[in-house]
């Protein structure tokens, strides 16, 4: 796949300035474990904004069960989720309680998405990430980051991969073992059908760089955006295709 010369990346001049390196992309394009094995590189903290959807959706179901509820109650039960700094990263909590495996399930999966085409739940979740990012330096993966969160994001990464290999990749984390073809192309045909719902909050900022994650190994995509976190740290210029 051919992909568009990347923007020119400036010096950032004064080293004591936060940075914020936004990452995007379709839903299992691998935003999350890259953006958070970027940060631990960097020494940057990592916000997971996807994850602020999930907890408020955990908090919703807590509150609601799964009966019919609407934008007012998710943003009231979201009032119940804290956030835990811990190791350059942030635990999220709903009434002081760590509900990651609860955040993950099949019910809040099921339904984050709804809650996240909600437009105050949306300004509510970047509200918090501006917040945890304040003074420091932060890799920020999500929906909207590049274009809405912090449009003027020191770098923005696009993400992108095709749907076969995004839904084999997240089966293999789901399962633990290499998936069936008839499994990957009903994954497939669900992640087909969420990227038409989030199609909106899923847009690339004219000035990222996109990547095309389909043949690369997760460390080859890590090393391309550190090097380009070097690139606005220490120097200037554009990069090339082939490096980014």
């Amino acid at each position: 796949m051919n992909q568009p010369t990347p923007p020119y990346i400036p010096r950032i001049r004064d080293p004591a300035t936060p940075i914020v390196v936004a990452i995007d992309g379709p839903a299992a394009a691998g935003k999350s474990s890259t953006a958070r094995w970027v940060a631990e590189r960097l020494g940057f903290y990592h916000i997971d904004s996807g994850a602020l959807y999930r907890a408020a959706t955990a908090a919703v179901l807590r509150a609601c069960g799964a009966q019919q509820w609407n934008e007012p109650d998710v943003l009231t039960a979201a009032q119940r989720v804290s956030a835990r700094d811990e190791r350059r990263s942030f635990v999220l909590l709903v009434d002081g309680v760590e509900l990651e495996q609860e955040m993950r399930g099949g019910a809040v999966t099921q339904n984050v998405s709804r809650v996240a085409q909600m437009r105050g739940v949306r300004d509510w979740v970047n509200a918090q990430v501006r917040s945890l990012a304040t003074g420091r330096s932060v890799v920020v993966d999500g929906r909207d980051i590049g274009t809405v969160v912090f449009p003027d994001a020191h770098l923005k990464i696009f993400l992108i991969a095709d749907p076969w290999e995004r839904a084999r990749r997240r089966l293999i984390q789901r399962l633990g073992r290499s998936p069936a073809d008839q499994q990957i192309a009903e994954e497939t045909e669900r992640l087909v059908q969420r990227d038409a719902r989030d199609s909106t909050q899923t847009v690339q900022a004219k000035d990222a760089v996109l990547i095309d994650t389909t043949y690369l190994t997760q460390e080859e995509q890590v090393e391309r955006i550190v090097a380009l976190v070097k690139v606005l740290k220490g120097g200037h210029g554009r990069t090339t295709p082939d490096k980014a």
